[in-house]
């Protein structure tokens, strides 16, 4: 099964990641980059491993840039393990692909995660499983608030075997990429009828709910109490990312409020 499968990767200034991620893919054929005109060393680092081939596309969102890793770089294996640079593939997972044998009815595999911080595997995270491995021509991306939620033209199953995301880029990155984010999931929080969202898209219209909800949820009922420190800085980077949504959501309100007022006026 491993040989019938190419990993996609998507990469942008990867340079603290993307080597941890590639030497757990050393059983992949070809793994294919598309990389969105990186400016620190990540072309350096993938130029050393010799199974990896780098298209660059300039970054438009991440759906389209992942329509086009999947269908436009010429993959001619049956299968394609989608992976962001920070997702590493543990040896328990690489195990049960490999000896995967999939009906013909399954399109796609779902895959769960154990989330890293500072390289310490947390006792459980807020990630909920998501659909990495799939037969190529059956996902199709769609932006979906921040980031992007894949179709599968199929059934999916889930996998027991886990990846890692072991984020290891600075905080000013972090930050960075937050604020985007949360710009981008209040403006598809607010196109959306309040009736329609579901419970967690609910509590974070309400603004003031989420960001002291989210974290005490990791820290009590996931045992993130036990993690220590590491377990304190992802209840505070959840509570940080809930607080930057509720933010701009609330900066939305103000505006549409100053300018009803100044119509009236």
């Amino acid at each position: 099964m491993l040989n019938q499968i190419t990993p996609v990767l998507l990469t942008y200034n990867e340079a603290p990641n993307i080597e941890r991620t590639l030497h757990a893919l050393s059983w992949a054929q070809e793994i294919v980059v598309v990389d969105s005109f990186s400016t620190d060393a990540t072309l350096e680092v993938l130029a050393e491993f010799a199974r990896v081939r780098v298209v660059q596309r300039a970054f438009e969102n991440h759906a389209d840039q992942w329509n086009y890793g999947i269908s436009e770089t010429g993959i001619e294996t049956e299968w394609i393990l989608a992976l962001d640079a920070d997702w590493v593939v543990t040896d328990a997972l690489r195990s049960e692909v490999a000896t995967l044998v999939p009906p013909p009815d399954v399109a796609a595999y779902a895959v769960p995660f154990k989330y890293c911080v500072y390289g310490q595997v947390l006792h459980g995270s807020l990630y909920p499983p998501t659909i990495a491995l799939y037969r190529r021509g059956a996902g199709h991306y769609d932006m979906d608030g921040h980031t992007q939620r894949v179709r599968i033209a199929g059934d999916t199953r889930q996998l027991a075997g886990y990846l890692l995301h072991d984020d290891r880029k600075s905080l000013q990155r972090w930050l960075w990429a937050q604020g985007r984010y949360a710009q981008l999931e209040a403006n598809w929080l607010c196109s959306k009828s309040f009736a329609k969202l579901g419970l967690s898209h609910k509590l974070r219209r309400l603004c003031v709910v989420m960001p002291w909800l989210l974290p005490l949820y990791y820290l009590i009922v996931k045992g993130g109490l036990f993690d220590g420190r590491a377990g304190l800085v992802y209840a505070l980077q959840r509570a940080a990312a809930e607080a930057l949504i509720a933010v701009n959501i609330l900066a939305r309100h103000w505006d549409a409020a100053c300018a009803g007022g100044e119509a009236e006026n």
